[in-house]
């Protein structure tokens, strides 16, 4: 198995799940033994290095995240043929905090399966989706989806996916179960908890705004890149890798270390973008504002144009490998071409 296994994300269904099986998925239909000469590393490294194969660590985490640090540290780094990551804004922290050199990394960009094309009602609530984690934001956008549901009576609603149970880790929502309470006893919030993909999928088709308050570092946001493929209005700070996911092209507003200021400053956006969704005379330029982000996320962190980048860095190092491989056989043909010296 090219994917080295680790104890964590064995019952896992996230992101990097989810892109760490496609990858494989691909590279085998390229060629099924492509990845036979690699150990690939997932952002843990739960078993022994073998040496007799090319060994890439993807990372996903932050920089500080203690497995990543400590596999990393004091030049152990240089156990690892390659260094893999997410986007510029986590390379480059990386680089930064683990003094790594440059040509020891690359960057792969996350990426997703487009969201086909729909044709949205904008007659009747406002369907507000909230798909991150629960520590990711949720504490802030309840309390603003409430304050506006009071400005703005029976024209909002809010689908919340959220949920430790994405990554098995069940006993994780305990300290949010407060959170969720609240979500259910409100008549416009449907509170979702954790559910496959593809019905995540499913309804963001049919949202309308995607509201994320972030108060997380995200190295990459795939829930960002799907909302812009379904042609989302989204609404998030430029907190960490978002702004370089989003292009420029969402309803982005400035972070805020306070909560209660990010709160504000989040409650006005949200507002910003509700408005704009809401009024007739902006559905002539929603879809096309929209469809120029869409095109732009399914064009960027499109899976067939990030498998055709796997599949020539692997090959790439394979070549690598087995050129530095020939050329520390001794030679014993006395007619190969040899460098004179006088």
């Amino acid at each position: 198995m090219p994917l080295a296994q680790d104890q964590f994300s064995q019952k896992a269904m996230g992101g990097t799940e989810l892109l760490k099986f496609e990858l494989v998925r691909r590279m085998k239909e390229i060629d099924p033994n492509l990845l036979d000469n690699f150990q690939i590393f997932v952002s843990r490294v739960h078993e022994p290095i073998n040496k007799d194969r090319i060994v890439l660590y993807w990372l996903h985490d932050l920089a500080e995240d203690p497995a990543a640090a400590e596999e990393l540290k004091n030049g152990r780094w240089k156990r690892f043929d390659l260094l893999i990551f997410v986007s510029n804004w986590q390379m480059q922290q990386y680089i930064a905090r683990h003094n790594i050199p440059w040509n020891k990394c690359v960057v792969m960009e996350n990426c997703i399966n487009s969201i086909e094309p729909v044709v949205k009602d904008y007659t009747g609530k406002i369907n507000l989706i909230y798909t991150p984690t629960p520590h990711r934001g949720l504490e802030i956008l309840v309390p603003v989806f409430e304050a506006l549901q009071e400005k703005y009576p029976d024209k909002l609603k809010l689908d919340v996916f959220s949920s430790f149970a994405l990554y098995g880790w069940q006993e994780r929502d305990e300290m949010y179960q407060e959170l969720f309470e609240r979500c259910k006893s409100n008549p416009d919030i449907v509170y979702h908890g954790s559910q496959p993909n593809e019905t995540v999928r499913e309804a963001l088709k049919q949202a309308h705004i995607f509201a994320y308050p972030s108060i997380w570092p995200e190295t990459s946001c795939l829930c960002l890149m799907e909302a812009m493929s379904a042609q989302l209005v989204c609404v998030h700070p430029n907190y960490a890798a978002l702004s370089d996911t989003s292009g420029g092209l969402t309803s982005i507003y400035q972070w805020r270390e306070d909560r209660n200021e990010h709160a504000d400053t989040f409650y006005t956006v949200l507002e910003n973008a509700i408005r704009f969704v809401s009024d007739p005379n902006n559905l002539v330029m929603l879809n096309p504002t929209t469809m120029f982000s869409k095109i732009y996320a399914d064009t960027r962190f499109s899976w067939e144009q990030r498998e055709r980048q796997w599949a020539s860095l692997l090959t790439s190092l394979v070549i690598s490998k087995e050129f530095i491989t020939q050329a520390r056989v001794p030679a014993t043909d006395s007619s190969m071409f040899s460098i004179r010296t006088h």
